[in-house]
């Protein structure tokens, strides 16, 4: 059953208005914005503390194959992922890998 042009290009609109219309205007307004304002420093409050949130639910509470592996060693690999971070002076996408390898190797070590 072929779609209908018209309802392949509808979706397409609808789509680009409920994600993309936010990144064009977040790229059109950003800079008007004052990254020493209150509102900037409570927005990355929120977002740091959200994604905290997300890291403390994982480790703690974790959900399908990640709960397999043992709260130490989700712990030990959280601990990583902050130290990568640390010694490569702050780099996210280090803190990301040293974590993820930790966990891995942990995985695989123990054979889970």
């Amino acid at each position: 059953m072929a779609l209908d042009p018209w309802t392949l290009l509808l979706a397409v609109v609808l789509a680009f208005f409920a994600n993309d219309l936010w990144r064009v205007l977040g790229v059109l307004f950003s800079a008007r914005i004052d990254e020493e304002s209150g509102l900037f420093a409570w927005v990355r409050m929120v977002a740091t503390a959200l994604v905290a949130a997300l890291v403390a639910k994982l480790m703690l509470a974790p959900a399908g194959e990640l709960a397999l592996a043992p709260l130490w060693l989700r712990v030990a690999a959280v601990a990583c992922g902050v130290a990568g971070y640390a010694v490569a002076r702050r780099s996210l996408v280090a803190g990301i890998l040293a974590g993820e390898a930790a966990l891995i190797g942990g995985v695989w070590a123990l054979g889970v």
